[in-house]
Formats: C-alpha cells, structure tokens, sequence
C-alpha cells in the first residue's frame, strides 16, 4: 500500500497544518453498520432528496450508495431512508425521523471527539518537523 504523505517535502506549496481526522464507525463483527461515507450519503440525501443525486455528488455509484443504505436500513430498528417510487416527481428519497436521529447523533460524536483530542493534537503536533 502507497503511503498518503510525499517522502520529502514538496518545494513551494503552501503546507497545510497536520490536523487529526478520527474515523468513527459503528460495527457489528465485520459490518460497518454507520461510519464517515455512509454519514456522508445520509446528508447527501436529506439534502438532495434523491438517493441517485446524493450518490453522485459523492463520486459514488448508485449501486454502492443503494447497498450502503440497505445496510443501514436493516441494521436499525426503523429505516434510516425511505424511498417514493416513480410517478410524476420520479419517485425520492429522504432521512426517516430516525435517520434525522441517528446522522444528528454521529455528528455530535465526531464533534465530541475532536473536542476532547484537542489538548493532545497540539502535543503530537509539537512534536512535528517544522516545514
């Protein structure tokens, strides 16, 4: 696997600060049942209204976000999206009161955790190669 970071510094670009990126994800055994994607298609899809729209403005098949959905779906209780099939509007799809819930409920985790690695990151970042 190719490492992300250049093994040396590329000359004359303006460096952005190291921040931490926490990856949260709800799993049950190998299943990623919520994560940072499938947040991303649920916010996706509240804002577009349409599971085909939010797909593609992540870069992501409709089959991909179709199976990341189903998944999600069957792992909570109530569905997280609901879907209305064709007629004159072309059918949609759109965030179940729970799905509202549960997208609410991760992002104030992501925020949760930011907030309490603060103290740490501006250690580790101290500890960083000046550029």
């Amino acid at each position: 696997m190719k490492s992300p970071l250049p093994a040396r510094p590329v000359r004359g670009r303006n460096q952005a600060p190291a921040v931490f990126k926490a990856r949260l994800r709800l799993v049950r055994g190998a299943v990623i049942l919520l994560g940072p994607g499938k947040a991303d298609l649920l916010e996706a899809v509240r804002d577009s209204g349409s599971l085909r729209q939010g797909a593609a403005s992540l870069g992501m098949s409709y089959m991909r976000a179709w199976k990341l959905v189903q998944t999600m779906n069957i792992a909570f209780r109530v569905p997280l999206v609901t879907f209305v099939r064709g007629g004159a509007a072309h059918g949609g799809a759109s965030l179940s009161p729970t799905g509202e819930k549960i997208l609410a409920l991760y992002r104030a985790m992501e925020e949760s955790c930011a907030r309490v690695t603060t103290a740490d990151l501006v250690r580790l970042r101290s500890l960083l190669r000046k550029r």
